[in-house]
């Protein structure tokens, strides 16, 4: 067996991708002590977490490092929560922390985990169950909070790309106690009164505990009934909730939720008049194609001369009757030779042949006479001849 290499790039690439395939990976949750700690001047936290046998490192962005309620130090156990990726110029994977406490939040990923198996058993997160997003729809319902800049960026997104889009928004807590219900409730207010051709339901990014009423069952099946196609856009592009799993559609950020939801108008513009222009091209084709088929077709000998086609059948039919008479006389003149042959065969046999030799057959009675002791005096017999017969007596 022989093997292709390939560039050390392409490998890091290539695990990179299959963790990235692991679903179990994209959310984990580790717990361990700190080691080697440092908080870089960007404000990214960069640290290894490690047990009493292994150690893997670890990085939390500034975003997430802001929600932090505690300043990290070495020797201190905590749990992390994030996703497990490669660092494709180091060939190094380790963990995109997302949130991180003191040991304190087990309970709150055990929950996650426990929700989210139970409900792909169900069956709430197969792909059968979802449901296309309209091509171009007139109306687009907005589930997020009415302040802050996930609104602000649905809409400019929306507007700039279809300025006929029409955005209704449903205002709605994003987090904190009872938002699930309220998010549950508006769901359901949508699909009712049709308020909407497709819904989004959006909120910027946070920690767990932000996130977690987009964890809840009742935002799930509210979800899943949905008539309406729901996009979800929950936290950031690392962040994923049940909501996630069970709409139709991930988006990873508010505004690229925007961008799946409305089509550019100026893309659809386009299109149409490429469109126009290959249908007017393909007509402008067919009809010089049908134009020299039409005069190849006038200009052919069929048209020009319509018996010229007969009169060469019936040429074809003077040749095979010459054919057949030329047979038939071949064999008529082979058979009257062979006749010929066999009369003369049978001519020079005829006793007949030897009478015009001056020979005669003496007869009586019928019968030819073969000794004189059949006939006796004045017995009248017939000489036959070659030019005919005699009666004579005999003496």
């Amino acid at each position: 067996m022989t093997y292709n290499p390939i560039s050390v790039t392409d490998l890091n690439k290539y695990i990179k991708d299959k963790i990235a395939g692991d679903e179990m990976l994209n959310n984990v949750l580790v717990k361990g002590e700190i080691s080697n700690y440092k908080h870089h001047y960007t404000g990214h936290l960069y640290f290894t977490l490690k047990d009493e046998n292994s150690l893997i490192k670890c990085i939390m962005f500034k975003g997430y490092a802001a929600n932090l309620k505690f300043e990290p130090r070495d020797g201190m156990k905590v749990m992390v929560f994030g996703t497990v990726s490669v660092f494709e110029r180091d060939g190094v994977y380790q963990i995109y922390c997302k949130a991180m406490q003191e040991d304190g939040m087990g309970s709150l990923y055990k929950a996650y985990e426990e929700m989210k198996a139970r409900l792909a058993k169900e069956g709430l997160f197969e792909q059968s169950h979802k449901k296309k997003i309209p091509l171009m729809p007139k109306c687009i319902g907005v589930l997020s909070s009415n302040t802050g800049a996930v609104i602000r960026d649905i809409i400019n997104v929306s507007t700039r790309r279809n300025p006929n889009v029409y955005i209704k928004l449903l205002p709605v807590p994003v987090q904190g106690e009872g938002a699930a219900e309220k998010i549950a409730h508006a769901i359901k207010l949508m699909n009712e009164q049709k308020l909407a051709d497709v819904i989004i339901i959006a909120r910027g990014g946070g920690s767990l505990e932000d996130l977690w009423p987009f964890n809840e069952e009742i935002v799930a099946r509210a979800i899943y009934d949905s008539e309406l196609p729901i996009i979800s856009a929950v936290g950031h592009e690392t962040d994923f909730t049940i909501a996630d799993f069970v709409a139709d559609l991930r988006a990873p950020t508010p505004s690229a939720a925007a961008e799946l939801a409305v089509p550019n108008i100026s893309d659809i513009v386009l299109k149409l008049e490429s469109y126009n222009n290959r249908y007017k091209l393909a007509l402008k084709k067919k009809v010089e194609f049908m134009k020299l088929r039409y005069e190849k077709c006038m200009n052919s000998r069929v048209f020009k001369e319509p018996t010229q086609k007969i009169n060469e059948k019936y040429m074809l039919i003077d040749m095979k009757v010459k054919s057949m008479q030329n047979s038939i006389s071949k064999i008529y003149n082979a058979k009257k030779t062979n006749m010929v042959k066999h009369i003369a065969k049978l001519d020079a046999l005829s006793p007949l042949k030897t009478l015009t030799r001056g020979y005669s057959i003496a007869e009586i009675n019928g019968q030819v006479i073969k000794s004189v002791s059949q006939v006796k005096k004045d017995d009248e017999i017939n000489l036959r001849l070659s030019d005919g017969s005699i009666n004579a007596r005999v003496l």
